[in-house]
């Protein structure tokens, strides 16, 4: 680990040794459904502050300094808002990981229903020709009534 850490410096912020082969695609896979809930819960959260009118950026400086702050909120609220999803972790990549998660699970007698259902929503994504916008895309998956 000691030789590799200059090298994986120039790309990482933070290393962490989880532990023996197979610990860290583990970890990426626990990463990857968290991330995936995060963001489909701020998907949902942000059409609610849509269709009910409200000034998109005074809620975000009401909301993003709470519990509900998280990385997804400060580096996609804005982009959100401007139905941009050409950059970040791309659909195609975060399918194919939640496909490893998901079969990891039931490998494991686990089942993941809310990561079942992301997934499901980014293939519609996929299938609407979006596999390569980021993750926050499933906005788009999400009705538009009452919005403005």
């Amino acid at each position: 680990m000691a030789a590799a850490t200059p090298v994986m410096s120039a790309y990482a912020r933070r290393i962490v040794h989880i532990g023996k082969a197979g610990t860290g695609q583990a970890t990426k896979m626990v990463n990857q459904l968290a991330l995936a809930g995060v963001t489909a819960a701020l998907a949902e959260a942000f059409r609610l502050a849509q269709a009910e009118h409200l000034d998109l950026d005074k809620v975000y400086e009401a909301i993003s300094g709470g519990a509900a702050q998280s990385w997804q909120m400060d580096n996609r609220w804005h982009t959100m808002a401007q139905e941009r999803f050409d950059f970040g972790f791309a659909i195609d990549w975060m399918r194919k990981d939640l496909g490893l998660a998901l079969d990891e699970g039931r490998g494991l007698g686990l089942s993941f229903p809310v990561a079942a259902l992301i997934d499901q929503l980014y293939a519609d994504i996929q299938a609407m020709g979006g596999g390569r916008q980021d993750t926050s895309a499933i906005l788009r998956r999400l009705p538009k009534r009452g919005v403005r």
